[in-house]
């Protein structure tokens, strides 16, 4: 893993459509972004900060996830995400995240990466499944 530097920063589009927006509400003019679709893409604008600092065998996996959902989106309407790097503690990476429409602020906080080295990942996951 190479230096990560404060200030490092990924971003993420997406235009809302019916698969990424809630259909529980009764009305489809009441579709709007769904809350764990808003967190996934701030988590892949992380994970795109850090790639260009990590190592051949190696990726990043969310560990905290602490946002908030601000306003709603309807679908068709775009939003970028974005991620910026706020703190590194040796493998810990820190990051304030937003989700912004082409109108306004739909959400913001904090979220936490943990760079991995793959090959040891995956020989801890096969040590905790069934034989």
């Amino acid at each position: 893993m190479k230096e990560i530097p404060l200030g490092a920063h990924g971003r993420r589009h997406l235009l809302v459509t019916p698969e990424t927006a809630i259909d529980f509400l009764g009305d489809e003019r009441a579709r709007v972004l769904s809350t764990p679709h808003m967190i996934a893409y701030m988590e892949w604008a992380a994970r795109d900060a850090l790639l260009p600092y990590l190592d051949e065998n190696e990726d990043s996996l969310g560990t905290v996830v602490h946002v908030r959902h601000l306003a709603a989106t309807p679908v068709g309407m775009s939003v970028e995400f974005t991620a910026t790097v706020t703190g590194v503690e040796g493998r810990r990476v820190t990051f304030r995240v937003e989700a912004r429409d082409e109108m306004e602020l739909v959400g913001e906080g904090m979220h936490e990466r943990f760079v991995a080295d793959i090959p040891k990942l995956v020989s801890r996951l096969a040590a905790k499944r069934p034989r």
